[in-house]
C-alpha cells in the first residue's frame, strides 16, 4: 500500500466507523493538491464542522460498493449508525485515494469497516430483527399455503392465508408486502394478519421478494422499470393477485394491498398502476409511487422527501382510498413521505378534513387526519405515530420491525379497507 502524506488515516477511519463519513472524507481530501473541501469543512484538522449536516435515513438495505458492480446488501445487526451520505454520494468524482481507502475499509468487515456502519440502532422503537422461530400452529382447517406465480416478468412465490371459516363464499382479499429483509412468514407474525383473517374472514397473500432480485429482497420501487403497470415486479404482484381471484372466489370490490417501507413503496406504485384491481391501498412507513427512479434519488426521498409523480391513483369515478401509517421519529425513512402519499392520493378532490388526537393502549400517542367524501366514507387517513421509528405499529415482537405500543395498525387498515363501498368489480 502506498503510504499518503499527511492524512490523518486514524482519524478518517474513527469518523468512517462512527458513521461521519462525509467528515471522513474531508480529512482525505484535505491531503490532496488542490484540494480546497477539507478547508471548508472544518476550522482546524480533525476538527467537526461548525454546523453539522442531518445524516441521511437509511431504508432497510444498503447500496453497492463504488465500482464492485454488486447489488444492494442487507445490513448487519450491529450498533453502528448509518454512514453519512453513503450512497448518495458521486463516487465517481471521489479522488482515488479515497475510494481506495472506502474499499480497504468495506474490506476489513463488520470490526473495522463500512460493513459495519449499517446496523439498525437507527430504527428507533423497533422490535427486531426476530430470531428465527417454528411457525405458530394453523387453527383447525386454516391453511397457510406456499404457490408460484410465472410471467414474462419472472417468477414469484407467496404464502395465502386461507381461514378455517372458508367454506367456498367469496371472502375479501388483502396482499401484504413484506419489507427489506422480511418473509412472508416473518411479516405475518409481525403483522398478526393472520390472526386478524381468521377473526374477521378474509384472505391474506403474502408475495416474497427473492434475493435474485434484490440481495436485500427489498421490493425494487426506486426503479423506474418496476413503477409501470405490466411489467417488472408490478406485473407480478398483479398477476399475484389475479392468479388468486381465478382460484378463489373473492368478494368483488374487496381488494386491498398494503406494505411496510419497501413494500409500503411498492402498495403505492399497485395502486397507482392498478386502481382497477385494488379497491383501498395501505402504507406503511413507505414512499409516495415516483417518489424515486434510481439509487441516489432513492437515498435523497427517504432523506427528506422524494418528488412523487402527479394525478395520484385514479380510476373512474374517482380514486383508489388511501391510509397511512409513519412514525415522526422515523430515522430510516423521513416522515414527510407520509404526507406526499397522502397528497398524491388525494390529487384535486375535494374532501373534508377532521384531525383527532389518542394513545393506544400500549402508551403510545398518535395524531389521525381522516378525509372523507360528502357522504361520509373515510377516502383518506393518515396516522401520525408519536415516538414511533421504522416498524408495523401494534404489530407483534414476533415478527421482525414492529412496534407493539403503537396502535394497531393491522386492525385500523382492514377497517379502513371493508369500509369502501365500491361495486366496480376488479379486472380478472
Amino acid at each position: 500500500m502506498n503510504a499518503l502524506p499527511k492524512i490523518d488515516m486514524m482519524e478518517a477511519t474513527r469518523l468512517t466507523r462512527e458513521g461521519r463519513l462525509e467528515e471522513a472524507m474531508a480529512v482525505l481530501r484535505g491531503a490532496l493538491p488542490g484540494s480546497a473541501a477539507a478547508a471548508s469543512a472544518f476550522d482546524v484538522e480533525g476538527a467537526a464542522p461548525q454546523t453539522a449536516k442531518p445524516k441521511p435515513a437509511l431504508l432497510d438495505m444498503i447500496p453497492p460498493l463504488p465500482g464492485t458492480g454488486g447489488a444492494w446488501t442487507p445490513p448487519p445487526t450491529s450498533g453502528v449508525q448509518p454512514a453519512s451520505g453513503f450512497g448518495a454520494t458521486d463516487h465517481s468524482q471521489m479522488p482515488e485515494a479515497l475510494r481506495g481507502f472506502l474499499d480497504k475499509m468495506a474490506q476489513a468487515g463488520p470490526s473495522g469497516g463500512l460493513k459495519g456502519l449499517t446496523g439498525l440502532n437507527g430504527l428507533n422503537g423497533l422490535v427486531g430483527p426476530a430470531v428465527s422461530r417454528p411457525a405458530a400452529p394453523l387453527p383447525d382447517g386454516a391453511r397457510f399455503e406456499e404457490r408460484t406465480y410465472v410471467n414474462e416478468a419472472g417468477s414469484r412465490s407467496y404464502k395465502l392465508y386461507i381461514p378455517s371459516g372458508y367454506t367456498g363464499q367469496a371472502l375479501p382479499l388483502v396482499v401484504m408486502l413484506h419489507g427489506c429483509t422480511q418473509s412472508p412468514d416473518d411479516f405475518a407474525a409481525g403483522t398478526q394478519m393472520n390472526e386478524l383473517a381468521e377473526e374477521q374472514m378474509f384472505l391474506v397473500a403474502y408475495p416474497a421478494q427473492t434475493q435474485a432480485a434484490n440481495m436485500s429482497k427489498c421490493w425494487n420501487w426506486f426503479s423506474a422499470s418496476d413503477q409501470q403497470r405490466d411489467r417488472g415486479e408490478p406485473s407480478l404482484i398483479a398477476g399475484i393477485t389475479r392468479q388468486i381471484m381465478r382460484d378463489f372466489p373473492v368478494e368483488a370490490g374487496r381488494v386491498f394491498i398494503a406494505g411496510l417501507s419497501a413494500g409500503g413503496a411498492a402498495a403505492a406504485i399497485m395502486g397507482a398502476t392498478y386502481p382497477d384491481l385494488y379497491t383501498a391501498v395501505g402504507v406503511h412507513s413507505g414512499l409516495a409511487c415516483g417518489a424515486a427512479s434510481d439509487m441516489p434519488s432513492a437515498f435523497a426521498a427517504m432523506k427528506q422527501g422524494g418528488s412523487p409523480g402527479g394525478g395520484g391513483s385514479r380510476r373512474s369515478g374517482g380514486f383508489v382510498p388511501t391510509i397511512v401509517f409513519h412514525g415522526d421519529r422515523d430515522t430510516t425513512v423521513n416522515p414527510i413521505n407520509g404526507d406526499q402519499v397522502i397528497a398524491q392520493a388525494k390529487a384535486a378532490a375535494d374532501l373534508r378534513t377532521t384531525i383527532s388526537r389518542g394513545e393506544a393502549p400500549g402508551g403510545m400517542g398518535y395524531t389521525r387526519t381522516l378525509q372523507a367524501d360528502a357522504s361520509g366514507r373515510p377516502m383518506l387517513e393518515h396516522w401520525v405515530l408519536h415516538g414511533a421509528g421504522h416498524a408495523w405499529s401494534g404489530g407483534s415482537a414476533a415478527g421482525s420491525y414492529t412496534e407493539p405500543r403503537g396502535p394497531d395498525a393491522s386492525r385500523e387498515m382492514m377497517r379502513f379497507f371493508l369500509e369502501q363501498l365500491v361495486t366496480a368489480t376488479a379486472l380478472s
